[in-house]
């Protein structure tokens, strides 16, 4: 690594390696039996710009990495996957789920309330948990929405995709007039220009009841258990839509490779007062955007631009 990050290197050469990472309950990061403070965080010294610092030896794809997520899902950036060319299957949790905070996302741990599945071509993967982050961390066409859902997956060689599902807000019928006259104002030129970006939101019962139950776990390692969530309803909306797929790598640190990514084109919705709740619990958990796949590390053109600078 480039001298510009010896400092930080040495402020934190004593860290142990990150927890809490948004691959917790794979084999990446293993579900630990009681709660571990994150070593990690999203602003200052423990924030995305230090995470290779933090941990060098583990953490070295979050400064090096070409296939780092999130990305911004512009046109070209992905290859578009109709729901119909795979199989998307969540039971509903009839008797709701474990709901925990981490201290740096809150989670839902799927594989103990029914898990799920997914096949994609000739890999399986069995759904592990899905968190939240605040803001959403993936860009869409350019634009952030409220929150972001990550579903996380794995196969039984290890291998690990991620669903990504916009949150948006839902602020009623008022709101969605508002919205349709604006869309019609703009011109049919201005939609073109858009094309990649999502349609309307759709209101989500299953967000609303886990969201509407974080105040319960407003401390990290807080949990409860939810109310029932029918799943079903989630799988519907999405299995009507398709997903922008990339290979990218976890969000958090490690920062690790080799993840599939599919980001669903179709958005869900919560009411304002849901989002009010969650942002007073999770606050900032979403790492800024990266360069697209295949391109250098931006932290790697930061640090060499700063060479030749001192050259």
């Amino acid at each position: 690594m480039p001298a510009w990050s010896s400092l930080f290197t040495l402020l934190a050469a004593s860290a142990p390696q990150v927890l809490a990472s948004c691959a917790y309950g794979t084999h990446l990061h293993p579900r630990a039996e009681a709660f571990e403070e994150p070593k990690f965080g999203y602003n200052g010294i423990k924030g995305p710009v230090n995470w290779y610092s933090l941990d060098p030896a583990a953490n070295v794809m979050c400064a090096t990495g070409k296939s780092q997520s999130p990305i911004n899902m512009a046109k070209g950036s992905f290859n578009l996957i109709p729901a119909s060319e795979m199989t998307l299957e969540i039971p509903d949790f009839t008797e709701g789920a474990e709901f925990e905070n981490l201290g740096t996302t809150v989670e839902v741990i799927a594989e103990e309330a029914g898990g799920g599945s997914l096949e994609i071509g000739e890999k399986s993967y069995e759904l592990k948990q899905f968190h939240f982050h605040l803001p959403s961390e993936h860009l869409d066409n350019g634009t952030s929405m409220a929150m972001e859902m990550h579903m996380v997956w794995q196969t039984a060689e290890e291998e690990i995709a991620v669903i990504g599902v916009y949150i948006d807000l839902d602020d009623g019928a008022a709101a969605a007039a508002s919205s349709a006259k604006s869309h019609h104002a703009r011109g049919r030129a201005k939609r073109a220009a858009l094309e990649p970006r999502q349609s309307a939101a759709t209101a989500s019962t299953v967000l609303e009841t886990v969201l509407g139950s974080v105040d319960k776990i407003a401390t990290p390692g807080a949990t409860t258990h939810t109310e029932p969530l029918a799943m079903s309803e989630l799988v519907k909306l999405l299995t009507s839509g398709s997903f922008q797929s990339y290979a990218g790598s976890l969000t958090t640190p490690p920062c690790s490779e080799g993840v599939r990514w599919l980001v669903s084109n179709k958005k869900v919705s919560i009411k304002t007062s849901t989002y009010l709740k969650a942002r007073s619990v999770i606050g900032f958990n979403a790492r800024y955007p990266q360069n697209a796949p295949g391109e250098e590390n931006l932290l790697q053109i930061a640090a060499d631009a700063e060479d030749e600078h001192d050259d």
